[in-house]
């Protein structure tokens, strides 16, 4: 900054030093990598929980890549930051988010299921899901009394209709459908969902 004097009637110029902008920020900008250093200490952790805030449904994407990926982002783009210490996280956040939903969609585009493996897969958990099932319910069943657990297997689990129930418990059918209608409100009233 100049500063003009009156010297016997002319204007002669001073320059003076201007003043050395000494904050984090702009000796980063100037390439100093001690400021990038306070610049991570500072900021890295908190970055990085922010991060892992967000699930990842795509297993090549990876919180400690995308938290690295942002800082490399942030220093080629630190030119373009002009503001100070105190709006550097606000910055370095917004870049690092701006990254993570770009790889989020990049993952998303490029997602791809071998469809040799596919129906075998789908099989699979379909099994699984069975026998979860299953044992889900013979669980609620075995929390019955025997003959109520009885006509619930044959109609509820096994499909069979009121007649045939009555038929392989030698019961009447009015006593198949009492039998079920307590076995159904004792599940109901124990939690579950029938």
């Amino acid at each position: 900054m100049a500063e003009i004097r009156r010297n016997g009637g002319y204007i002669d110029p001073v320059m003076r030093p201007a003043k050395a902008d000494t904050s984090t920020v702009a000796r980063a900008r100037e390439g100093d990598p001690d400021a990038w250093r306070e610049l991570y200490d500072a900021h890295a952790g908190r970055l990085l929980l922010w991060l892992r805030k967000t699930p990842l449904s795509d297993p090549s994407l990876d919180h400690e890549d995308l938290a690295m990926e942002s800082w490399t982002l942030a220093a080629s783009r630190i030119a373009d930051f002009d503001e100070d210490d105190d709006a550097f996280p606000a910055w370095l956040f917004t870049v690092a988010r701006n990254h993570l939903m770009n790889a989020v969609r990049k993952a998303a585009r490029r997602a791809t299921y071998a469809t040799a493996d596919l129906p075998e897969q789908i099989d699979l958990i379909d099994h699984t899901l069975r026998i979860e099932h299953d044992e889900l319910v013979r669980e609620a069943i075995a929390q019955l009394p025997a003959r109520e657990g009885e006509v619930i297997a044959c109609i509820d689990v096994v499909d069979l209709d009121v007649a045939t129930t009555a038929a392989i418990l030698g019961i009447s059918r009015a006593n198949v459908r009492m039998a079920r209608s307590r076995g159904l409100a004792r599940l109901r009233k124990a939690g579950w969902r029938v």
